[in-house]
């Protein structure tokens, strides 16, 4: 299941720091904006403390977590929907992902110059919001005229698309993104087909100096971004770029004492990952077994059989149960046979909706 998130911001306020501790791929910081042209695609595990524990419990020949994926965008400025900066180009990269992360600039630094002349990280957000909106806006602008004449001729769904596009527009044109707007279930599958950028759900990432990072609520400049984002029902991660980069380049243990040094008990791209995760509505079930133990991600909801599909179609296609387990029973019983003896190893149709944690086995015949 391909999930993404793309990193978005006004240049130098550490977009590309941070993308670099999140894939250690190296991607190229500079004090000066448009040093990242194209975007910067890279894959991350997603930390489970449970997929360790499994690993201990069944011993496999292989264990392999889930992955979440993170698109680099090169620095917004404003006019980014004209075309200022390669701002159409980089605004096109943006459309196909799931969520975006926008990285705020919180940290005074008079050796980073900042695009504005000045920190302020309201200014920031509004820019990068408002050029988002304005995209969107020449979107659905271009999207109205091909549709009207469809709708002219009474044609059922043109007519249906054309009131959703004209409900944006109102919307976009008083400055209000796609995903504050209310639709119908129906409504929402033609709005998802658009692919505009308000429409995905928005996480604000604080970014702070090395000294703030084990108290950042001395920093003014997070508390502004947290109050913005409380407006519109948004999470708020605090993360110091610079240390997250560091920190990618320890092993485990090193990463752990690192942490205590300075005070924090938990890595800000392990928080970003779970902020993500939630934002999306994601979750986790295992499989386990002796050849492999393995972390899928899917999105919350969904029925036993949906979720075989994401291991494979056919798993889907000739469903019959699902022999499931929580991860917490199965680690009280010590292994999947006291699980069993204990009652707690459930047969599951094609009703059930799936849990975080669960551990399943899917009986199928194709």
């Amino acid at each position: 299941m391909a999930l993404t998130a793309g990193i978005v911001g006004l240049p130098n306020v550490g977009k590309s720091t941070l993308f670099n501790a999140i894939t250690q791929a190296g991607a190229e910081a500079a004090n000066y904006p448009f040093a990242t042209i194209d975007p910067n695609v890279g894959i991350v595990e997603v930390p489970d403390e449970r997929l360790n524990k499994l690993t201990e419990l069944v011993k496999p020949k292989k264990t392999v977590p889930t992955a979440f994926e993170f698109t680099d965008i090169a620095g917004i400025v404003k006019g980014a929907s004209k075309g200022e900066g390669l701002g159409n180009q980089f605004l096109s990269h943006i459309r196909q992902v799931d969520a975006i992360c926008q990285v705020v600039r919180c940290f005074v630094d008079e050796n980073i110059t900042h695009v504005s002349g000045k920190v302020d990280p309201i200014d920031d957000i509004e820019i990068i919001n408002l050029e988002l909106i304005l995209a969107d806006l020449e979107t659905v602008n271009k999207r109205i005229v091909r549709i009207e004449k469809l709708a002219r001729q009474k044609d059922k769904d043109a007519v249906a698309e054309h009131d959703i596009l004209v409900k944006i527009k109102d919307g976009l044109e008083a400055e209000k993104p796609v995903r504050a707007l209310e639709f119908t279930d129906d409504q929402q599958k033609v709005v998802k087909g658009l692919h505009l950028l308000t429409s995905k759900p928005m996480l604000y990432v604080a970014n702070v100096s090395e000294d703030e990072v084990a108290d950042p609520d001395s920093n003014e400049n997070v508390q502004k971004v947290k109050d913005f984002a409380a407006k519109e029902n948004a999470e708020v991660i605090v993360i110091c770029a610079k240390i997250e980069e560091e920190i990618s380049e320890l092993d485990p243990e090193e990463k752990e004492m690192f942490l205590e040094d300075l005070g924090i008990t938990e890595a800000g791209l392990d928080k970003l990952i779970k902020a993500s995760y939630s934002l999306l509505g994601l979750a986790t079930y295992f499989t386990a077994g002796v050849q492999e133990v393995r972390a899928w991600t899917f999105r919350e909801g969904i029925k036993a059989p949906q979720a075989a599909a994401i291991i494979h179609t056919d798993f889907e296609r000739g469903f019959i149960r699902a022999e499931t387990v929580s991860y917490t029973d199965l680690v009280e019983g010590g292994s999947m046979m006291h699980a069993r003896e204990k009652g707690k190893v459930r047969l599951e149709g094609k009703e059930y909706i799936v849990q975080d944690g669960d551990v399943i086995h899917f009986r199928f015949n194709v």
